[in-house]
C-alpha cells in the first residue's frame, strides 16, 4: 500500500491510546489536546457512544506509514490543506502561478524593450 497523504490515518506516534484522536488532530490541523477534550465531552453527554466510535475508528483506519512522519513541515501543511479545502487549495496554487507568470512576462518585457537596449549601450560606454 502506498502512503496517500491526503487519507485519515491512526497518529500512533503522536497518540495516548490507538491514535485516533491523534489521527483526527493531524488530519484536520487542530490541536490534539482539544480533540481530546471534545472526544471526552462527547462521550460523556453521548451516554459513552463516544467509546464504541472510537473503538469502531480504531479498528477501521489504517496506521500511518513511516514515510508519512519523515514529511517536511511545509509538505505536511499543504497536504492538510489539501485535506481540509482542496477547492482554496487549487485556487491558491492557480493564483501562484498567475503571479509567476504575471512576473515572468514583465521581465521578459523589461529585457527585450528598446529601452533596456538603450540602457545596456549607455553601461558599455562607462
Amino acid at each position: 500500500m502506498s502512503a496517500k497523504p491526503s487519507r485519515f490515518y491512526l497518529d500512533k506516534r503522536n497518540g495516548k491510546f490507538m491514535g485516533v484522536c491523534a489521527g483526527i488532530a493531524d488530519y484536520f490541523g487542530w490541536d490534539v489536546t482539544l480533540v481530546r477534550i471534545g472526544f471526552a465531552l462527547g462521550t460523556v453527554l453521548g451516554s459513552g457512544s463516544g467509546i464504541l466510535a472510537y473503538l469502531v475508528i480504531a479498528w477501521i483506519a489504517n496506521d500511518k506509514p513511516a514515510a508519512l512522519y519523515d514529511a517536511s513541515p511545509d509538505r505536511q501543511a499543504f497536504w492538510r490543506d489539501v485535506r481540509v479545502a482542496p477547492k482554496r487549495t487549487l485556487r491558491d496554487i492557480n493564483a501562484q502561478f498567475r503571479d509567476a507568470d504575471r512576473r515572468l512576462r514583465d521581465l521578459e518585457y523589461h529585457l527585450t524593450s528598446e529601452s533596456r537596449q538603450l540602457a545596456d549601450e549607455i553601461e558599455k560606454l562607462r
